[in-house]
């Protein structure tokens, strides 16, 4: 019995997640379905009237434990074979530790390293030679981040598990890309960019408005071309994906220079 090639997009109703839906229908005629996993199901039924390739819709919490019990059942099922993995949830929250909830904060850890993990470890046995693995990571991996903590920490486990994970599974012939772009026009710093409360030493409530730094703001890549060159580096086997000269750049510099002179730089701490 045939296998029936499938792609796998976890953050599939937004941002970079549903753009990889888009343009992995479009370029890969040998897609028979792609199976679409994030938590807003109507906005995965109107992305299906917008690809040529049928969706399965997996409406799925990944902050939610049990959402990998059904993803693990549905493998089971079906047997399918796997040939492109993309890792697309996650989020973040702009402000400082004690800005930001407890929930805000783990949410964070689990959606952006737990599930990733999880989602990869039951989808890999039912992946092929030639088969490929995006994991969204971020330039903020390169970088701790003061005011975004928590984010690039997660980021950078990211970015660390793909490369090492690339390495385990070249004899296999399954290729790991971490997709590493700066910031990207998605509603992912609507998210982000969110107004909180913070409690004072003397007990009072204060607001606390959290926006990105300008110069963030100056460099938001388009969405479209991230996926673009994410699918074009995936396909030519390479570890890492960063898109546009000034990330490349910055990924440079902070192999190059002391941390510590970049931060003191860059935030005035």
């Amino acid at each position: 019995m045939t296998r029936k090639k499938i792609a796998i997009v976890t953050g599939a109703s937004s941002g970079m997640g549903r753009e990889c839906v888009i343009q992995l229908a479009d370029r890969f005629s040998g897609l028979e379905e792609i199976w679409v996993i994030a938590r807003r199901k109507e906005r995965l039924k109107d992305l299906q009237k917008e690809v040529p390739v049928p969706l399965k819709i997996l409406e799925s919490d990944l902050l939610d434990p049990a959402s990998l019990a059904v993803l693990e059942h549905d493998l089971s099922l079906e047997k399918p074979d796997v040939k492109i993995l993309v890792n697309g949830a996650g989020f973040g929250k702009i402000g400082k530790t004690e800005e930001l909830s407890l929930q805000e904060e783990l949410g964070m850890v689990d959606l952006n390293c737990r599930a990733l993990t999880g989602v990869t470890r039951l989808v890999l046995p039912y992946m092929t030679k030639n088969s490929r693995i995006l994991q969204f990571a971020s330039a903020a991996a390169f970088l701790p981040q003061p005011g975004f903590a928590i984010y690039a920490a997660t980021k950078s486990f990211v970015l660390s598990y793909s490369r090492a994970l690339s390495m385990e599974l070249k004899s296999k012939q399954i290729y790991v890309t971490a997709v590493c772009p700066g910031p990207v026009k998605t509603e992912f710093f609507d998210i982000a960019e969110t107004v909180g409360e913070s409690v004072a030493e003397d007990g009072s409530v204060c607001a606390v408005k959290r926006t990105i730094p300008l110069y963030k703001r100056l460099v938001m890549a388009d969405p479209k071309k991230v996926v673009k060159q994410a699918i074009r580096d995936s396909m030519l086997g390479r570890q890492v994906s960063v898109y546009g000269f000034l990330m490349k750049a910055f990924w440079i510099l902070t192999k190059l220079c002391p941390h510590n002179v970049i931060l003191s730089a860059l935030f005035h701490a």
